[in-house]
């Protein structure tokens, strides 16, 4: 049963991903350029709603905090974040919208999948030299949080409660995916962006 909601849930939210734009590279680079940000409106108005309601029900109780996971923070993953970043802006494609993109038929993505695949077996072939460097070696403390939630054992930087800061946080990206214009540089030339 697990597996067939996993199953569910999962083509539900490529089925959206698709919708909203996130599986085409036309909408990505738009978007990394600031030429349209309807996209970013999304992906802030999905976290801020999700911060809102994971905290929110973390303080009625409804949300156990034993199930909230926060990995360390470490140089290496400050790395990776850039390098993916690149990637993202160099194909218009991250891991998750890639699978998406296959399943709307795109057979470009083939490419950057395969990248992906090769990076990371070639990770896992040289994790021994990256763990002896440092760089997976854990940075601020760990595994920490902005604020402190009541029963997750985790270090908080802040003295705040953390599902407070949570519910801020999220209606502050709330707010903002609404006020954002839908483009924040206009085209040079003026040209309209290629027709999904």
């Amino acid at each position: 049963m697990q597996i067939l909601l996993a199953l569910v849930i999962g083509g539900a939210f490529g089925f959206m991903l698709d919708r909203i734009g996130a599986a085409n590279p036309n909408v990505i680079t738009g978007m990394l350029t600031l030429r349209r940000m309807n996209l970013a409106k999304t992906i802030m108005l999905a976290i801020g709603t999700g911060s809102i309601l994971m905290f929110g029900g973390q303080m009625l109780g409804l949300v156990d905090v034993g199930h909230m996971s926060v990995k360390s923070a470490y140089i290496g993953v400050l790395i990776g974040g850039v390098m993916l970043g690149i990637g993202w802006a160099a194909s218009g494609f991250c891991p998750g919208t890639a699978v998406t993109a296959i399943g709307s038929g795109r057979k470009d993505v083939l490419f950057f999948i395969a990248g992906g695949l090769l990076g990371a077996a070639a990770y896992m072939v040289t994790y021994p030299v990256w763990k002896a460097s440092g760089l997976l070696d854990p940075i601020a403390g760990g595994k920490v949080t902005l604020g402190a939630i009541p029963g997750s054992g985790y270090e908080a930087i802040f003295a705040v409660r953390g599902d407070i800061l949570g519910i801020v946080i999220g209606a502050i990206f709330v707010l903002v995916a609404f006020v954002m214009p839908d483009g924040l540089v206009k085209s040079s030339d003026g040209a309209k962006v290629p027709a999904e």
